[in-house]
């Protein structure tokens, strides 16, 4: 059985973010979590945050054993992103793009539903 979860608009880039995806796709739920908790980077806390609200609605609305979930697909999307300008010489402008990811989690125990 498969259990999603979504993160969206969060406020860090995707390329960033698909490398802390990458740590933890594959894993058990239990072995991954442990993982980002410890992790330094700024996008595993926000993948932990949608890791834990896919186990949550797995033991909550599904009944799932939380021990036997993996995360069975994990993927960062782009998201729209903030345009700003900073001020550059001789009255000109340069673009700063701010970007922004959907985090999608997806776990699942290995059964049919």
């Amino acid at each position: 059985m498969q259990v999603t979860s979504k993160l969206r608009y969060a406020r860090i880039s995707p390329q960033k973010c698909r490398l802390v995806a990458d740590l933890v796709r594959g894993k058990p739920a239990g072995n991954a979590l442990a993982t980002l908790k410890y992790s330094p980077k700024k996008g595993a806390e926000l993948v932990h945050k949608a890791l834990m609200s896919a186990v949550a609605n797995a033991e909550h609305n599904k009944g799932v054993d939380v021990d036997e979930l993996t995360v069975a697909l994990i993927h960062v999307d782009a998201a729209p992103v903030l345009k700003r300008f900073a001020a550059r010489a001789k009255g000109r402008g340069a673009r700063i793009v701010k970007r922004n990811s959907h985090i999608t989690v997806v776990v699942s125990d290995g059964k049919e539903d």
